[in-house]
């Protein structure tokens, strides 16, 4: 990877071999030495924004989000351009992860986003919500056996978890992810005229944890509308529900991370997935598909099914879902995973 940009002047050759072997070294994740030559090339030139840019870059790997503060301040103090400049979005993602909401704000706005004011009114001081970005997804854990899956997103830099994530991931439903900026991937949903896109991005840290615990249960549903009828029961209990058997696949990693439909058919032929390319003994990264998951070609009433919910409630929760159609439905093996 190299970032040099464009400047008034070339960097010198002393600067653009360091900055060339950093980030090669970065790649391979040897940050400690990577930081030795990037502070190298800012001290050969500190009055190029690209070397500061390139140091707070090195320090948002690193997650240390203070340094990455102050040297993204650097580096867009000494921009040649007003707006739209991937500085300010690195700065951005500092201030997010630090909730130094002021500096948040005028990131985003430097960007050239619009921010709402905050809930007084004011000019805005504080958590930038109500930026009505929509969906998108997220790849949870992306350098390891990485999930993506559904979320809300809050403001540039966090998105809340919509999907219930498998108990590998380590993440919970209603987690707020903090995630890059730029999309590593999409996500395409047909419905209406157009398919509608969405991008996914790559989860960097997790910003808020959930108090919800993560369960597994065995269902026995006699049809989809069963199925369908726990997910609506949880929704409306302020929690959710997700059929594991339906919603989640395997990919391989070069898959995962391209454009890609989420559903795929149209419940009338066998549907068959391009993108599952797994073996056994071999799996790809995992991937959520749209709530609810895709169509069943044959029904198979055994479903795994995720739930999001409190200790205090989840088994209420099953025996009213049974309650309501006891010839049809029937649950069993409840355990907590996350």
């Amino acid at each position: 990877m190299r970032i040099f940009g464009k400047a008034r002047h070339r960097p010198s050759t002393d600067w653009r071999l360091a900055t060339d072997r950093a980030f090669t070294l970065i790649g391979d994740g040897r940050y400690e030495d990577a930081g030795e030559l990037l502070t190298r090339a800012a001290d050969l030139e500190p009055w190029r924004s690209e070397s500061w840019f390139n140091l707070a870059l090195l320090h948002k790997f690193r997650h240390d989000w203070e340094q990455a503060r102050t040297t993204g301040l650097r580096a867009v103090a000494l921009l040649e351009r007003a707006a739209g400049a991937p500085d300010w979005w690195n700065v951005g993602i500092a201030a997010t992860a630090l909730q130094d909401w002021p500096l948040a704000r005028r990131a985003w706005q430097a960007y050239g986003l619009k921010v709402p004011t905050d809930a007084a009114g004011g000019t805005g001081t504080g958590e930038p919500l109500g930026m009505r970005l929509g969906s998108a997804a997220v790849r949870l854990s992306p350098e390891g056996e990485s999930e993506v899956v559904w979320g809300r997103r809050l403001d540039p830099a966090r998105i809340a978890v919509q999907s219930i994530p498998l108990p590998s991931s380590g993440r919970r439903w209603g987690e707020v992810v903090l995630h890059d900026g730029v999309p590593h991937g999409e996500r395409t949903v047909s419905g209406g005229s157009r398919p509608a896109a969405f991008p996914v991005f790559d989860e960097i840290e997790l910003w808020a944890p959930s108090p919800v615990p993560t369960w597994v249960v065995l269902l026995e549903a006699a049809t989809e509308s069963d199925r369908e009828a726990l997910e609506h029961l949880a929704a409306e209990a302020g929690f959710a529900a997700e059929d594991w058997s339906s919603s989640v696949r395997l990919l391989c990693r070069s898959c995962s991370e391209s454009r890609m439909p989420s559903d795929e058919g149209d419940g009338t032929a066998p549907r068959h997935d391009p993108h599952d390319h797994s073996e056994p003994g071999q799996p790809g990264p995992l991937g959520h598909m749209t709530a609810g998951g895709g169509p069943d070609q044959v029904w198979t009433p055994e479903r795994e099914c995720g739930l999001a919910a409190p200790a205090s409630l989840v088994r209420g929760l099953l025996d009213g879902w049974v309650a309501d159609s006891p010839d049809t439905r029937e649950w069993r093996d409840l355990e907590e995973v996350c």
